[in-house]
C-alpha cells in the first residue's frame, strides 16, 4: 500500500500540466499584489498623470521632514509611477526635497495633494513615514510657525515647508539652494 501511495504522489507531483498551472497561478498572484501596491497613473485629487510635464504653470517648493530631529528623505520620482509611464503635475526628480509643480492648467495645489500622490499620510500623528503623538507635530512655512491643517498649505513659488514630527524642535534655517528653480 505504501508504494502505491508513493507512486500516485510522484505521478501527480511530476505532472507537467500541474506544474505549469502552479507556476501560472503563482505568477498571477504576484502580478495582482504588485498592481495593488504600485500606482499606475490614475487621477488623484483632480491631478492627472500625463505623458509629459505641463508648461502652463511651473513653480517649485521645498519640503523638509524631521522625525524627532532626524531628516526623512523625500524620495526622488514621487509622482512618476513605474507602471504608468507618466508624470503627475506634482512630482520630484531628486531626493533633495524640491517639489515640482508643472501643470498644464492654472490652479491651486496644496501639500495634501502632494502627499496623496506620494501615497503617504499627512495628519496630526503621521507625516510620511514619520510618526508622532497627537499635538507633537510642528509646522513651519517660510520660517513662520503654521498652526492650521498642514494638508491645506498652498504650494506657492519657493514655499519653504518644514514638518517636525516630535521633539527636539528647532526653528528651521531657511532653504535657499534653489539652483535656478
Amino acid at each position: 500500500m505504501h508504494s502505491r501511495l508513493r507512486r500516485t504522489f510522484l505521478r501527480q507531483f511530476l505532472n507537467p500540466r500541474a506544474a505549469i498551472c502552479a507556476l501560472v497561478c503563482a505568477a498571477l498572484a504576484t502580478v495582482s499584489l504588485a498592481r495593488g501596491e504600485v500606482p499606475t497613473g490614475e487621477t488623484i485629487d483632480g491631478i492627472r498623470c500625463d505623458q509629459s510635464e505641463g508648461a502652463v504653470f511651473h513653480i517649485h517648493q521645498h519640503l523638509t521632514i524631521l522625525d524627532h530631529g532626524r531628516p526623512v528623505e523625500v524620495p526622488n520620482d514621487v509622482g512618476r509611477p513605474v507602471l504608468g509611464a507618466c508624470l503627475y503635475w506634482l512630482h520630484t526628480h531628486t531626493p533633495d526635497g524640491i517639489i515640482h509643480v508643472e501643470s498644464p492648467v492654472m490652479r491651486n495645489f496644496n501639500l495634501g495633494n502632494f502627499f496623496d500622490i506620494w501615497g503617504q499620510p499627512l495628519a496630526a500623528t503621521a507625516v510620511g513615514p514619520a510618526r508622532c503623538k497627537k499635538g507633537a507635530l510642528r509646522v513651519y512655512v517660510d520660517g513662520n510657525r503654521y498652526t492650521g491643517d498642514p494638508r491645506q498649505i498652498e504650494l506657492t513659488l519657493h514655499a519653504d515647508i518644514v514638518l517636525e514630527a516630535g521633539p527636539p524642535y528647532r526653528v528651521p534655517a531657511p532653504f535657499t539652494d534653489w539652483q535656478g528653480n
